[in-house]
C-alpha cells in the first residue's frame, strides 16, 4: 500500500468512522485518501506529484473538455474538468465523520464565468464507505447548464478489472473530441468484467446504470461505485498506457456536451438548472477485502 503524503495540517482534514479514514484539502476540494482497515483505496503516488492526478478530484462546472477549451454560446475559457480543483473552496461545515465546503460565485473569484452559482461539496464517512454529494445551485437569471462528474484515481496493478454494464459508448478523435456515439464494441464491453491491462480507453460510456466494481484479485480486494441515476448516467473509463493508475469515473455527459449540445446533437447529457433551481449529485465507494 502506497504510504500517505504528508501535508501540512492546515491543509489536510482527516474524517474517521471505525476504522475508515477520509483525507481531504478543502482548498482544492481534493479527496487526499481514502483508507480502509490496511487497504489505501484511491490511488497515492510515492511523492505528492501533481495533486490533480491522484485521490479524488471533484469536476465541476463541467465534466471533461471542451473544444478548443471554449464554451461557445458564452466566449467563455473553461479549463478541462472544470475550474472546480483550481480555486479555493470554504469549509462550511464539519463533523468527524463529514465535512462540507462551498464555493460561490459571490467570492468574485472567477468573473469571467457567466453564471452566479453555489456549488456545496459533502464528503461523508461511514463504517467502510465514502459518500460524495454535490450540489449546485443557480442563482442566475437565465438557465444555467450543468455537467458535473467525479473522478477518482485508483492503482494500477497486473490483475486489476473494472466492470459495469453500459449500452454504447463516444468514440473520439486524436483530441479525444467525441465524433460519434456507437455501440460497444466487444473488446470494450465491461458487462462481464475486462482487465484494465487489456484496455486502452480514454472514452464515456452511455447508458450507464449506476452500479460498476472495480477489483484487484492478487490483493483480494473489490470496490463498488455507486451513483446517482439517471444524472449521472455516463461513465467515463481512462487506462492511460505505462501508468500506474486508472479512472473509472461517473459523470453527467459526454466529452464537450456543453458545445455538441448547443450544435444539437442529441443525448449529449447536458443538463441546466432554472433560476432559483438545485440539483444534487451522489457517488458512494463501498469497498471490501476479502
Amino acid at each position: 500500500m502506497a504510504d500517505f503524503i504528508s501535508f501540512p495540517a492546515a491543509r489536510e482534514r482527516v474524517l474517521t468512522s471505525g476504522d475508515t479514514t477520509i483525507g481531504i484539502i478543502p482548498d482544492i476540494c481534493l479527496v487526499s485518501h481514502f483508507q480502509v482497515g490496511p487497504w489505501q483505496v484511491l490511488y497515492r503516488p510515492a511523492g505528492t506529484g501533481n495533486v490533480k492526478r491522484w485521490g479524488l478530484p471533484l469536476m465541476i462546472p463541467n465534466f471533461s473538455r471542451l473544444k478548443d477549451g471554449i464554451f461557445k454560446d458564452k466566449n467563455t475559457t473553461l479549463p478541462i474538468h472544470g475550474f472546480g480543483r483550481n480555486l479555493p473552496w470554504t469549509v462550511t461545515a464539519r463533523e468527524s465523520t463529514r465535512l462540507s465546503m462551498q464555493l460561490s460565485s459571490s467570492d468574485a473569484i472567477r468573473p469571467d464565468y457567466p453564471y452566479e452559482f453555489t456549488f456545496t461539496a459533502t464528503i461523508a464517512a461511514g463504517q467502510g464507505t465514502l459518500t460524495y454529494i454535490l450540489t449546485m445551485e443557480n442563482h442566475s437569471a437565465e438557465d444555467m447548464p450543468i455537467a458535473p462528474g467525479f473522478h477518482p484515481y485508483f492503482t494500477r496493478t497486473p490483475e486489476a478489472s473494472v466492470t459495469a454494464a453500459t449500452t454504447g459508448v463516444w468514440l473520439t478523435d486524436a483530441e479525444i473530441m467525441p465524433t460519434e456515439r456507437t455501440a460497444v464494441p466487444p473488446g470494450w464491453d465491461l458487462a462481464d468484467g475486462r482487465r484494465v491491462a487489456e484496455l486502452a480507453l480514454d472514452n464515456v460510456f452511455t447508458g450507464w446504470s449506476g452500479p460498476a466494481t472495480v477489483a484487484w484479485p492478487e490483493r483480494g480486494a473489490r470496490l463498488a461505485i455507486e451513483a446517482t441515476q439517471p444524472l449521472l448516467s455516463f461513465l467515463a473509463v481512462y487506462t492511460p498506457a505505462r501508468s500506474d493508475f486508472f479512472c473509472v469515473e461517473p459523470a453527467s455527459h459526454c466529452t464537450d456536451a456543453i458545445n455538441l449540445a448547443r450544435e444539437g446533437v442529441a443525448e449529449t447529457g447536458l443538463r441546466v438548472l432554472a433560476p432559483g433551481a438545485r440539483r444534487s449529485a451522489r457517488m458512494t465507494l463501498r469497498p471490501e477485502l476479502a
